[in-house]
């Protein structure tokens, strides 16, 4: 596509593909746009029920494009942030669908924190996350300072900020960074099967569940523990908590319908 992002739905499941394989999937400020737009729509979109978000070619996404920050008329890097890459990370935490990155090379900059952003990473062997901001004096961003500690820990976190080397895929899934690593020609497959597999689930209670495990970060138990009875709540009250009861008694699969 001419902004260089493909988007496929089939099953309940959205695939969004970041499609520049010649530049190794640089952001540019199309393909921020028709990002951040497809995530916006997808989140809308009650017929989709997980989403994979991939690179084409070789590379995940090797960050901005940095032809374009050359150009006389560049915006200002707070700008680019705050307009363009902030909202796409947003968008992948807030959307009610679990976001898998199905990561097929490299991830580095900003490329790497959408990844860090999804909420399940599945790695190809040949992947690789660089956050190598500090070699052209910049700092880590796109949300990369909050995900990374919490996905490896602080002293990890600190040691792939500041010293900017190449993480491998063996690393990554000992680190934390990912939940697990297959061969390259297996990634579409595996990422696809943990997507459906998302996508049998009942989505309010899926939604529910990725809201209750963001907010922790930021309270203490009681409120997690009144929060958890909040939203059990919800869940208890729908269509799908009594379909699911249904299906346990009478041993089949549940057919959740998002009620």
């Amino acid at each position: 596509m001419p902004d260089g992002v493909r988007v496929e739905v089939a099953d309940a499941v959205a695939t969004i593909t970041l499609d520049r394989p010649e530049s190794l999937n640089a952001l540019t400020i199309p393909m921020k746009v028709a990002l951040r737009e497809a995530l916006g729509s997808i989140a809308g979109d009650r017929s989709v029920r997980a989403v994979v978000l991939t690179g084409s070619g070789r590379a995940f996404c090797a960050g901005q494009d940095l032809g374009e920050r050359e150009a006389p008329d560049a915006p200002s890097l707070d700008v680019e942030l705050r307009e363009r890459y902030n909202p796409i990370i947003r968008a992948i935490r807030s959307m009610g669908q679990p976001v898998i990155a199905a990561v097929n090379g490299v991830a580095a900059g900003a490329g790497a924190s959408i990844a860090f952003a999804c909420d399940l990473r599945i790695a190809s062997t040949e992947a690789r996350f660089v956050l190598a901001f500090g070699r052209i004096g910049l700092v880590p961003d796109s949300g990369a300072t909050w995900l990374l500690p919490r996905l490896v820990g602080a002293a990890r976190a600190a040691e792939i900020a500041l010293l900017g080397d190449a993480i491998g895929a063996d690393d990554a899934l000992r680190f934390g960074l990912v939940n697990r690593v297959v061969p390259a020609d297996a990634l579409a497959t595996e990422s696809r099967a943990m997507a459906e597999r998302l996508a049998a689930g009942a989505p309010l209670a899926t939604a529910l569940t990725k809201h209750a495990l963001d907010r922790s970060w930021g309270i203490g138990l009681d409120e997690a523990l009144d929060g958890e009875a909040k939203l059990q709540g919800i869940a208890g009250a729908t269509r799908d908590h009594a379909e699911g009861l249904a299906a346990f008694r009478e041993k089949r699969p549940p057919r959740f319908t998002g009620e």
